[in-house]
């Protein structure tokens, strides 16, 4: 593992003032359920390896299946046992190198005197298969099911540690909320990298945009596309997948460097094996224990909201990140996201905020660039623990190969390009590009840093919508060449899922084009790649749950104020809010399994909270409606 590089220049910086007075907000709004948490955490661990209280009929069901080594290693009640939860499956390009990773850790759990058995896999869908279909109404509510099937894999008790296999969306999220209810094991997420470069995102954006203008075929959209997605690893986009691995990495619960190593490759080997003798060190047996719960802290959960804002990443972990804060007990909100932002500078430039792809943010410095800058500008808590055994400096350090030996050197202290990675000093925006409106139509987020300074503010006649299918139409039929507030609602957790619309990007693109002020505002999900048009997204409360889109007619005057953080309806206050619903006739939530996801539709909380189904996360947050 790496050895601390504190260099002489860092060791006295002062944590930013902002940054320390969110953090101790946080810390003091969250104090009785995160006491709470780790009390009920603390009271499950065990003194030496779990599976050793267990009555001898339990013990011979959890080693039936062992052979040789590893079935006298069970059996014999001495070694740490680590469980393996994956996300493999051979249909998605991100999860699909996932397979070799079993094999891998067992023998390198075993190499450390542990043992490893699979615990059990967790569904993994991807929304850029699901986009605009109706299986993208289950695509939130998945995060929800990864996290109870993590937590069935783990319920047998017979593990000391775990290893998490994931990458995308609400995989991670997923996991981590899982795993954070055996919050007395040490977990390490085990990523697989990205694919390499192909179409430039650029150019398959503006495919996409003359496809919905009906100027390029479907032959030169699948081109375009199958270009730009043509092998194993995450897609090379800055959307969530990668946002999840920035996030987690300078939270502290990757490897050093190990988030954007290609798959298939040597050092992808080797920083899966070091994954697995890591884990067993971190043990309770072992000496170096660090659980879960003693990672994720109020100030690792803004470290992992800083690198979000630094690097202009995906709004949807708005959701994430306080749907796995709440799992710790941690409360986060919207405002802790909106006062770092304001902070935070963007030093980074990766589509869609730019025209880089990932693979061109990694050789440009890549995540320890992005440490060492964010450390030395005091924006990040180095006082963390992390699974690389020591605090974040070790974080500043990169993963190489050495005549076949895997070590850590110290990473870059200078951008090697200044186009894609900047520093603290020379920031591409002076804050994160990430903010908060509110106003008469409720709270909403609104990421700013791939919008133009000039679209920043729009007022403009409503066009109102329920659905994504009747824009399209309208879109179609030349009905929005003006300057337009488009609105479409019935979008949120308890509507339908509270799908991504990204699909609604190339039309309103193409309506800005043409010259009009165009916006969206919406109680639905942007993708992570979402850009360009300024979109008011998520807005709580939702219509369903009476919030104030469910009373927006057409040709009411919207105005969305980026530049001031509002976003209201220009309606008399009395008249508004003594206008009824919208009566809508909604279609029944069902086919391609949604009626199976019902009860998680009945029971999701709102978004500004995380949209999160479990009952203990939606107690800890309600202190905060």
């Amino acid at each position: 593992m790496p050895s601390s590089p504190i260099r002489e220049a860092a060791v006295h910086t002062k944590l930013h003032r902002v940054v320390g007075d969110v953090t101790q907000r946080i810390a003091e709004r969250s104090a009785p359920t995160r006491q709470a948490y780790l009390d009920r955490v603390r009271g499950m661990a065990t003194d030496g390896p779990a599976r050793a209280g267990m009555a001898c009929s339990n013990l011979a069901h959890g080693f039936a299946a062992c052979e040789g080594a590893d079935r006298l290693a069970v059996r014999g009640l001495t070694k740490p046992g680590v469980a393996i939860v994956s996300s493999y499956n051979d249909l998605l390009s991100a999860h699909q190198p996932l397979h070799e990773y079993p094999e891998w850790l067992k023998d390198s759990v075993r190499e450390v005197g542990g043992v490893a058995q699979f615990a059990g896999g967790v569904p993994a869908m991807c929304d850029g298969i699901t986009q605009g279909r109706a299986g993208m109404e289950l695509s939130l509510f998945s995060r929800e099911v990864i996290a109870m099937s993590t937590a069935i894999a783990l319920s047998h008790e017979m593990f000391d540690g775990a290893l998490l296999l994931g990458v995308c969306d609400k995989i991670v999220p997923g996991l981590l909320i899982g795993a954070l209810s055996f919050g007395h094991l040490p977990a390490i997420l085990v990523p697989a990298g990205p694919m390499t470069s192909g179409l430039p995102n650029k150019e398959k954006a503006r495919v996409r945009q003359l496809f919905a203008e009906g100027l390029a075929t479907r032959e030169q959209l699948l081109a375009a596309e199958s270009a730009s997605y043509h092998g194993p690893g995450t897609c090379t986009f800055y959307g969530t997948a990668n946002s999840n691995q920035m996030v987690v990495e300078v939270m502290g619960l990757h490897l050093p460097g190990s988030s954007f190593v290609h798959p298939h490759t040597p050092l992808r080997r080797a920083l899966t094996e070091e994954a697995g003798r890591q884990i067993v060190r971190l043990t309770q047996t072992r000496g170096q224990y660090t659980p879960i719960s003693e990672i994720v802290d109020e100030k690792s959960i803004v470290n992992g909201v800083v690198a979000l804002l630094a690097t202009g990443g995906s709004t949807n972990h708005t959701l994430h990140l306080p749907a796995v804060a709440a799992a710790a007990g941690i409360q986060l909100t919207w405002d802790d996201f909106a006062d770092l932002s304001a902070v935070v500078p963007l030093v980074a430039r990766v589509y869609p905020n730019g025209s880089a792809d990932i693979n061109h943010f990694q050789a440009a410095g890549g995540v320890q660039f992005l440490v060492n800058t964010l450390l030395d500008a005091g924006l990040l808590h180095r006082d963390v623990q992390t699974v690389a055994g020591g605090g974040l400096d070790l974080y500043r350090q990169e993963p190489v190969l050495e005549n076949g030996k895997l070590i850590w050197r110290d990473g870059p202290v200078d951008s090697l390009d200044t186009t894609v990675l900047r520093s603290v000093d020379d920031p591409f925006e002076p804050d994160g590009g990430l903010r908060m409106l509110s106003g008469n139509l409720g709270r909403a987020v609104i990421k700013v840093c791939a919008v133009q300074h000039e679209n920043w503010i729009v007022e403009a006649p409503a066009r109102v919508f329920e659905n994504q299918e009747q824009l399209t139409a309208a879109f179609k039929a030349g009905e929005l060449n003006r300057d337009v507030v488009v609105v479409v609602r019935n979008q949120g957790p308890k509507a339908n899922g509270m799908p991504e619309l990204h699909g609604l990007t190339p039309a309103l693109g193409a309506l800005m084009d043409r010259g009009h002020k165009v916006a969206l505002v919406t109680d639905g999900r942007m993708s992570g790649a979402s850009g360009k048009v300024p979109a008011a997204i998520q807005v709580s409360p939702e219509s369903v749950a009476g919030g104030p889109l469910a009373r927006l007619r057409d040709g009411d005057v919207i105005r969305l104020d980026a530049e001031h953080g509002r976003l209201e309806v220009l309606a008399g206050p009395a008249e508004f809010a003594a206008r009824p619903a919208a009566d809508v006739d909604r279609p029944a939530w069902e086919g391609t399994g949604r009626e199976l996801f019902s009860a998680l539709r009945n029971a999701v909380g709102p978004a500004e909270h995380g949209a999160t189904v479990f009952p203990g996360q939606l107690t800890s947050m309600g202190e905060l409606a």
